[in-house]
């Protein structure tokens, strides 16, 4: 006997047997299976966004390190005297953090340049670490220290005596200043005078 259904009659005995057709499913080891290698791929991720966060984290503390190496080394520079062959240390506050640097200065080969090493680690830190370090000079063999800048005059003189170099206006009557002076007995004559 044939029903309209997908099942088939089917008498055995007395009794009618139902036979089906094989549904398509998962079982449970193909779920469990697939379970297991999803949760790994997971942990992958969760990993990968674990490091990328510390890395983050690490790298802001190296900029900000850095940073005050930099500021430490640009007061030093900015001293009208050059810094004394010796090592020295200090605490400092920057980013809401403690932070230790310790400066190295060191004679070089050229009598008038020192060399400046500032290293800088987290307050908290063993002493021995270091999160950024910093390398300048300072020398002065190239030009005598920087005298103070009057910013209230007009017609100042900047380096080598060139006019309006030192922040002020030029007058228009003032001749530039001459490169090379005549000897004696050469005349010059104004700049675009030429005979």
């Amino acid at each position: 006997m044939r029903d309209s259904s997908n099942a088939q009659r089917r008498l055995v005995g007395h009794r009618p047997v139902l036979y089906r057709k094989a549904q398509r499913g998962f079982t449970l080891i193909e779920v469990l299976a697939a379970l297991i290698i999803v949760s790994l791929g997971m942990l992958g991720v969760i990993e990968a966004v674990s490091d990328t966060a510390k890395n983050g984290a690490y790298l802001r503390e190296k900029t900000i390190a850095h940073w005050v190496a930099m500021n430490q080394l640009s007061k030093v520079r900015l001293e009208t005297r050059p810094p004394k062959v010796d090592k020295s240390s200090d605490e400092v506050e920057m980013a809401g953090r403690k932070w230790r640097w310790r400066m190295t200065v060191t004679q070089t080969q050229v009598q008038t340049l020192v060399r400046i090493d500032v290293s800088v680690a987290p307050a908290d830190a063993p002493k021995t670490t270091s999160l950024a370090t910093v390398t300048g000079f300072y020398g002065t063999a190239i030009a005598p220290a920087p005298q103070p800048v009057s910013w209230s005059g007009v017609d100042q003189t900047g380096p080598g005596g060139i006019p309006g170099a030192g922040g002020g206006a030029v007058r228009p009557n003032t001749p530039p200043p001459l490169v090379n002076p005549p000897t004696s007995g050469e005349t010059t004559s104004p700049p675009g005078s030429e005979r």
